[in-house]
């Protein structure tokens, strides 16, 4: 049927149709290219393509595990990809190189002191993984701020012109070698005046001083810090102490890698110790083997040994059953009846020393007299000695000490109590 020949009402009502199904196909279409957008601007922003990126090479010694667009991290996080596994020709030094990039701002923690490229396993299957560890010291390997080669004169006409805005990118030296001004340095009229009477490194070996250099390298290269490019223009080039011009299409800035020992090499390895430590291990369980029956051996032995000293045991246990009870110790050293034939022969004992007392004291008693008898002989005879001059002198001191002597007895503590004097009794002898 043609449209002509529909009716107004049926006109109308097909043209309200087809806007909308119009109006739909728009709106579809619509949500289509932004959902695909969103779709590319996600991508984008996941694989860095519209942020800087840094390019950078190492070396390893096996490219097992590692493949063109894996991830490459850093302190945990992803921070670029690998973008070429290439061997080297042979004759080369190296096995393997490895081409990566790294994103913004995650580059600029790469420095040239303490920035490596760990090559980590990453499963039980062989798969492995690049980490970049953070930089400790030393300076940025990649920089966006392009680094100019200046004399001079054209560096104290900058200064002069924009103070406070050129900098060092490169170290200088004296002439022992050692570093006066490190890059980064701000220049101003004080410090660059004395550049021309320092040293700079020629060919990364040799110091020149740079006022001997002829043009056009009697240069210092220095840069702007106010000039930023989103792309990176320059790297540290640690052999020449300075930073030179990068081109990202053909250069990458080189980090060392620490490659671990393969897990495959690591199982070679434990299987090589273990062969290796097996004659020993059976020589051991050889030696256990021997000591378990010479266990075996001693326990069987000393269970005879056990009866055998069982009586003995049940004797002693008795004996100090006995030892705890009261007197045990002397009826186990001098039998049933020795307590009572001690305690028999004490009592005797104290009986024979009171009648050696008794007796002492009559033997006392009757020596009293004989002793007073010979002191009264001495003691005369003492008089006349000394009375009598013509005696030897020889005898008096005889007789005299012989005085002495029984004068001393009658003080003596055993016999003191013989030469009591009784009662109304005088010394028959004066001296």
């Amino acid at each position: 049927m043609a449209l002509q020949d529909l009716t107004p009402q049926l006109r109308t009502q097909l043209n309200r149709t087809e806007r909308a199904v119009g109006w739909f196909v728009f709106v579809a279409v619509a949500l289509l290219l932004l959902g695909f957008g969103c779709y590319i601007y996600e991508t984008a922003q996941e694989r860095g393509w519209f942020v800087i990126k840094a390019k950078f090479h190492t070396y390893v010694i096996s490219s097992a595990g590692l493949t063109v667009g894996d991830p490459v991290f850093m302190m945990g996080f992803r921070v670029g990809n690998i973008t070429q596994v290439k061997p080297k020709p042979p004759g080369n030094a190296h096995n393997v190189e490895l081409e990566f990039e790294v994103r913004d701002d995650y580059f600029r923690y790469i420095w040239q002191r303490g920035s490596v490229v760990l090559v980590n396993s990453a499963g039980f299957i062989g798969a492995r993984q690049l980490e970049v560890t953070r930089g400790t010291n030393g300076y940025e390997i990649c920089v966006t701020q392009p680094v100019f080669d200046k004399t001079i004169p054209e560096i104290e006409t900058d200064v002069a012109e924009e103070p406070g805005h050129w900098q060092l990118a490169q170290d200088v030296f004296d002439a022992s070698s050692n570093i006066v001004y490190k890059a980064f340095t701000v220049l101003d009229a004080t410090n660059v005046p004395l550049m021309s009477g320092l040293y700079t490194l020629v060919g990364g070996t040799n110091l020149v001083r740079v006022a001997d250099l002829p043009p056009p390298d009697n240069t210092l290269c220095v840069y702007n810090n106010t000039i930023n490019r989103n792309r990176i223009v320059a790297s540290w080039h640690d052999r020449q102490h300075k930073y030179i011009n990068f081109t990202p299409e053909k250069d990458s800035a080189w980090l060392q890698s620490v490659e671990p020992v393969g897990v495959g090499d690591r199982l070679a390895q434990v299987v090589t110790q273990v062969q290796q430590a097996l004659p020993g291990f059976f020589a051991l369980t050889n030696q256990l083997a021997r000591i378990l029956d010479n266990t075996a051996n001693l326990t069987s032995n000393l269970n005879a040994t056990v009866v055998e000293v069982r009586p003995a045991m049940t004797n002693i246990v008795q004996l100090t059953a006995l030892m705890h009870q009261p007197g045990g110790v002397g009826t186990m050293a001098l039998g049933t009846n020795g307590p009572a034939q001690l305690a028999e022969a004490l009592e005797k004992v104290n009986l024979l020393l009171a009648s050696s007392n008794t007796n002492l004291d009559a033997l006392v008693e009757g020596l009293l007299p004989t002793l007073e008898h010979v002191s009264d002989i001495t003691s005369n005879l003492s008089v006349q000695v000394h009375n009598s001059p013509t005696m030897l002198p020889g005898m008096a001191k005889t007789i005299t000490d012989t005085d002495d002597m029984i004068q001393g007895l009658k003080r003596h503590w055993l016999l003191r109590s013989a030469f009591k004097k009784k009662p109304g009794e005088t010394n028959s002898v004066a001296h």
